[in-house]
């Protein structure tokens, strides 16, 4: 006869409590929480189950049954929600939602184009925070932009104590196999898409990757008639080779402009459901399955109060002295001139000559100084060496980066590395002549650039922060390193030395002056800028593009002045995203400085008009009209920005709607509105009526368990204002990483300080999870609790069908019987049922002084509470294909 009977509890040591599927004599098959095993019989204990317990009257210590229910609760509320994860920031509930849907079902494919400042690194630290700590990912790839590597590394570290590995080229060596030993790794795309060194055959060789994580996933774009980008075949070759089991995509702009890159991104998430070469329209009801969209709009807190405020944006006008006006038109003339030159030469020296001369006009734009450093370093090359060419074809090399980078719109992050290109341009094209006579018209501007030493916009800046700003800090952005360098000096001769820090991609700012006249060179990390500057500790930061993606800025400042418009509007929207987000407690005042007699401005003017004009349809057209601005951008290749600008001085102001209207006719038309209803109205997003879903859970609600367990164990905690220290039970040391001794530990998002992550406690914690595991490998099922009115049940629920267990893979419920009536049942969510234990262990007196129970009324109830549970169980939407009811354990009250 068999030692076990199918369906039977038992417990095995490594794998915890499972239950029998198939007796098989010497061996059997057992369902874990993880999936099936097959064991052999004596590596298996047999568990009482609740009815055995009811039967024989044999009841548990109730602290340990209410500890264990606990524990399984916890896990439940955690594996579907990620609400008890160690984020040191407070969760909101849109990152919860998406937590929630991404978590569903394992694998996972996702594209999540959240609006820019809702926190997608939070939503990241989220997701990965029950799959790191239950196994389910052992191996991670986060891919991102250069530029924001060392941000989405420095914040799970931060926020999550979460700590992946830098990529860098110089240690991927073939011999290294650094690809196999490292197994939590963050990468480059800009570095990772390039096959240097047999970089991809080692990638590809490598083992799987449970996760692969893209930010910024639209740079993967690829075009129906030029093919694909390399980060884009990169990321197909891994797919294709089976080499990665999930996936999740995160980008503000999925749609840029071309529904085939659009379906070609979604191909790469679900090519099961997506095709770039099939009809649209067909496809749009799978966007449903992978896409997740949710805007500032609609983003609540806890309570259901609206987090963000409109942004006030208003304009300061300025006009040109004399000086200033003089060289604007000799500029304009310089440029007009050597344009009509340019179609004279070959094609590809006059692609340089127009590229210098519309980053003259960007220099321009942004100030005087800018463009006059660049002449001046022109003139410098052009008199030193046209005599010495022998090394044309370096400088040619570094200006066919400059086109390339202008030519792949899809792959410009919005960073200052083009900027810094712009800036030196001119100086690296010394040997491309830009027009005949070119050198005394050189010098002509140059001497007029250098005879205004004050600019009139810079004056105007200094005097909009002492009228509407001087009680407050600002945060200044220009694209270019000579303007931001002016700025810094001007704010240092008014406000002092010490009012000012920086932020570019050199961490460098050259030729600052000081107040006492002197010239100096300053350095600094643009994160140890952005910690000065959120702390209060200093008043004005000057940023490049260096700071548009990837730091916040909020904390303290909601004042932002543009020193210039960049031709890119996407580029605006990035900047104020540095102040309008979450954690802003402020209406975020925007200033745009506006010279009304310059091309620039009127071209502004029709483009902020075109865009009301687009927002406005979109309004009319939607049910439910949100802020669809980086969505409208994002669909608009920045070429056409170029053209706008760069061609717009050649055009008389008489000319300039006729013209301008013919060059945006296709800029936001009914292709690109349509579009956008089409995201909008097949994504998924949280919205208000979703709060009540949400459970109301956060780390302090952990603390009750924690305590019991550690009493249990026989060890005291110690309490000041630092939070809890504790001796370590011996029983949790038995994990690598658990510490013999915690102190200045707490249950709270709100420590502060460089080791914050590390203090903070909740799901994934060392000590946190070793009493988790503890508590739930206890054998106790039945017990009576005093402070009970009415008997309690608990139930597993999870799939029947074990070929997709997924990241959740079961849930709690609790049935309670109403005081009112018995017979009246009421099903608990996992949360529910948190609340009612916890409310439990506050009782002074858990145990009874005598046990007075009728077991058949006891059974009746736990028959009757599974029967009601699985009619009610399809109510719940639980990611599981054939859901079922396993008894979990009974608290009793004592019979009157």
């Amino acid at each position: 006869m068999d030692q076990f009977k199918n369906g039977q509890s038992v417990f095995h040591e490594h794998y915890g409590v499972g239950i029998i599927e198939l007796a098989k004599g010497e061996t059997a098959i057992v369902r874990f929480e993880h999936g099936l095993e097959e064991c052999r019989s004596s590596s298996l204990t047999i568990r009482l189950g609740v009815e055995d317990a009811i039967a024989i009257n044999r009841w548990d210590a109730s602290l340990e049954t209410i500890t264990r229910l606990m524990a399984e609760s916890i896990v439940s509320v955690n594996e579907s929600w990620g609400v008890f994860s160690r984020s040191r920031i407070k969760l909101l509930p849109h990152q919860l939602w998406v937590c929630h849907r991404v978590l569903r079902k394992w694998p996972t494919h996702y594209l999540v184009a959240d609006d820019v400042g809702l926190g997608k690194t939070i939503e990241a630290g989220l997701i990965l925070w029950p799959l790191l700590s239950k196994g389910v990912v052992k191996r991670l790839l986060i891919v991102c932009p250069s530029s924001l590597v060392e941000q989405w590394q420095y914040r799970l570290r931060d926020m999550f104590d979460i700590r992946v590995a830098r990529y860098f080229p110089e240690a991927d060596k073939p011999k290294a196999d650094l690809w196999n030993t490292q197994n939590q790794v963050i990468a480059s795309l800009q570095t990772l898409r390039i096959d240097h060194n047999g970089r991809h055959k080692r990638l590809l060789e490598a083992e799987p990757w449970d996760l692969l994580i893209v930010d910024e996933a639209h740079h993967m774009n690829a075009h129906e008639d030029s093919g694909a980008t390399l980060g884009y075949k990169l990321a197909e070759s891994l797919i294709k080779a089976d080499k990665v089991k999930s996936t999740i995509f995160f980008t503000g702009t999925p749609h840029r402009g071309k529904d085939y890159g659009f379906l070609a991104l979604l191909k790469l998430l679900r090519e099961d459901l997506f095709n770039p070469n099939k009809p649209t329209n067909e496809q749009l009801p799978n966007l449903r399955e992978v896409l997740i969209r949710n805007n500032k709009q609609n983003v609540v807190d806890m309570r259901g109060n609206k987090i963000f405020k409109p942004v006030d944006v208003s304009s300061e006008t300025y006009t040109y002295t004399d000086e200033e006006r003089h060289f604007y038109e000799l500029l304009t003339e310089f440029i007009v001139t050597g344009k009509a030159y340019a179609s004279s030469l070959s094609a590809r020296e006059g692609r340089v000559v127009k590229l210098v001369l519309v980053a003259m006009q960007k220099l321009a734009s942004s100030s005087i100084a800018a463009i006059g450093r660049a002449l001046k370093n022109r003139l410098g090359r052009i008199r030193i060496e046209r005599r010495h060419l022998a090394d044309s074809e370096k400088k040619w090399e570094e200006i066919k980066n400059f086109i390339e980078a202008e030519e792949d719109d899809s792959d410009r992050a919005l960073t200052d590395e083009l900027q810094k290109l712009e800036e030196t341009i001119a100086e690296l094209s010394f040997h491309i002549q830009l027009m005949e006579n070119e050198l005394p018209q050189l010098e002509t501007l140059a001497k007029a650039a250098e005879a205004i030493s004050i600019e009139t916009k810079i004056e105007t800046i200094i005097r909009v922060v002492e009228d509407r700003f001087s009680d407050r800090q600002v945060l200044f952005f220009t694209e270019y390193k000579a303007t931001q360098a002016l700025l810094m000096s001007a704010l240092v001769r008014r406000f002092g030395d010490d009012c000012v820090t920086f932020i570019n991609g050199d961490n460098r700012v050259e030729g600052l002056r000081r107040q006492d006249g002197k010239l100096v060179n300053l350095t600094e990390d643009r994160y140890a800028a952005a910690e000065r500057f959120n702390a209060g500790q200093i008043r004005f930061l000057v940023s490049t593009e260096a700071a548009g993606e990837g730091i916040d800025l909020q904390e303290s400042c909601w004042t932002l002045i543009h020193v210039d418009l960049p031709w890119n509007p996407m580029r605006l929207h990035q900047r104020v995203g540095r102040l309008n987000r979450y954690g802003q407690n402020h209406s975020v005042e925007v200033v745009n400085l506006r010279n009304p007699d310059t091309v620039e401005s009127l071209i502004w003017d029709r483009l902020n008009e075109k865009i009301e004009r687009i927002m406005k349809a979109l309004s009319e057209a939607m049910d439910e009209p949100e802020d669809l601005m980086q969505l409208v951008l994002g669909m608009a290749s920045p070429s056409i920005f170029n053209e706008l600008f760069g061609e717009s001085a050649s055009v008389s102001k008489g000319s300039l709607s006729k013209w301008f209207d013919e060059r945006t006719k296709t800029f936001g038309g009914k292709g690109a509105i349509q579009a956008v209803k089409d995201i909008v109205g097949n994504s998924e997003r949280f919205d208000f009526g979703d709060l009540k879903d949400i459970p109301p859970k956060d780390l302090e609600d952990l603390q009750p368990f924690f305590e019991a367990m550690l009493s249990i164990n026989k060890r005291r905690i110690s309490r000041s204002e630092d939070g809890l220290a504790f001796l370590t039970p011996d029983e949790w040391l038995r994990s690598p990483g658990v510490r013999r001794r915690y102190e200045r530990v707490a249950f709270s998002r709100s420590i502060t300080g460089r080791d914050a992550a590390v203090r903070v406690i909740g799901a994934g914690h060392k000590a946190f999870d070793q009493a988790i595991d503890q508590a739930r490998r206890s054998a106790a099922v039945f017990a009576i609790v005093p402070a009970l009115k009415e008997p309690v049940a608990f139930f597993m629920v999870r799939n029947r069908v074990t070929e997709k267990i997924g990241n959740v893979k079961q849930v709690l419920f609790a049935v309670k019987q109403t005081p009112e009536d018995r017979f009246v049942l009421n099903i608990l969510k996992d949360w529910e049922a948190l609340d009612l234990l916890n409310e439990l262990l506050q009782s002074k007196k858990l145990d009874a002084d005598e046990i007075r129970v009728d077991s058949d009324e006891l059974n009746s109830f736990f028959y009757r509470a599974c029967d009601e549970l699985g009619s009610k169980i399809a109510d719940f939407n639980l990611p599981f294909d054939l859901p079922e009811v396993i008894p979990l354990a009974l608290l009793a009250c004592c019979s009157d």
